[in-house]
């Protein structure tokens, strides 16, 4: 039988699935007073933090993605941190090092930016390579060692990436590692004409629309938030859906980069977020399709001229919905 809501078994967790969908309504309007247009974006990626997810935002320059993670951070009452990438930073410049106190002849461990609960790496690839490197450990573990020495981060810790289109001046491609670290690409696009000049009153005025937005939701609800994902119902038909969508992509010739496991355990939790929002205790195919392109595509690299996003969306056309 079908997990449903309108089952007497648990009024409880239907409360808390109602809780949320209004809690997620209002973090979406807040963050709607500035950023216009863009709501399913906002939706996304919201979503992606849920199932504790990082994000990477890639698009040209100016198109609003810095000013959605400040946003973000703004309506959601979480510790915020900002790294300004550039080809001379350094991982130390990231993590943190440790630094010799004169007063009681020891080295001493000075925590760096990572040291937050959402971490907006700006223009991530305009850093070197062995910088990038330095969130790799930190993204999946959320934790980073320096010379030898663990530090462990509260949670929650999740980063906002920006990147620029590599063929702009001064961008270094990253690696395929990294790029497996960020549970969903987004992209911010250009809005519609009417969006655009709403943007336009709200952004001329005196003060900078983000410095006047006010936290809607408290640390520990979004630690809730995130806890109530695993909850979420996910049958074995769903699961094997999940793993008949990875094989059918990792069997075809197109694919010269296959998804890994990570991704197929990332597009299931992301799918249980989806789930949530929608009002659902239980995970459907649905969901799964709903955020299947914006988790893999990103992952994937694929001959000929097709987008990743098309590509994941033909394979989800050839792979059969169980009933």
């Amino acid at each position: 039988m079908t997990p449903s809501l309108s089952s007497p078994t648990d009024p409880r967790r239907a409360a808390q699935v109602q809780q949320f969908g209004q809690e997620f309504q209002l973090v979406l309007d807040n963050v709607g007073k500035v950023i216009k247009g863009k709501q399913d974006v906002v939706r996304r990626l919201l979503l992606c933090m849920t199932a504790r997810g990082h994000v990477l935002l890639k698009d040209v320059p100016g198109t609003g993605k810095t000013m959605l993670a400040r946003s973000i951070a703004a309506s959601v009452r979480l510790g915020f941190s900002r790294i300004q990438f550039t080809p001379d930073l350094l991982p130390m410049d990231v993590t943190g090092s440790n630094v010799f106190n004169l007063r009681s002849k020891s080295f001493e461990f000075q925590p760096g930016p990572v040291f937050t609960n959402i971490l907006l790496a700006d223009e991530i690839n305009r850093a070197t390579p062995k910088t990038q490197s330095a969130l790799l450990e930190v993204m999946a573990e959320g934790q980073i060692t320096v010379e030898g020495k663990t530090h462990r981060l509260p949670p929650p810790f999740l980063v906002i990436a920006t990147m620029n289109p590599l063929d702009h001046q001064g961008t270094y491609v990253l690696p395929a590692a990294q790029m497996d670290r960020f549970a969903m690409q987004l992209t911010m696009g250009f809005p519609p004409p009417d969006a655009e000049m709403e943007m336009l009153d709200v952004h001329l005025s005196e003060r900078p629309p983000v410095d006047d937005l006010v936290s809607v939701l408290t640390q520990e609800r979004f630690l809730e938030w995130q806890a109530m994902v695993p909850r979420i119902f996910i049958g074995e038909q769903v699961k094997a859906y999940l793993v008949t969508l990875a094989n059918a992509i990792r069997g075809d010739s197109r694919c010269l980069a296959p998804p890994s496991p990570r991704s197929v355990l990332m597009l299931a939790r992301v799918a249980q977020a989806h789930a949530l929002a929608e009002g659902r205790d239980f995970t459907s195919p649905t969901d799964v399709q709903a955020v299947a392109a914006d988790v893999l595509a990103h992952r994937l690299v694929i001959s000929g001229d097709e987008t990743g996003h098309a590509y994941v969306a033909e394979m989800i056309s050839q792979v059969d919905v169980p009933a």
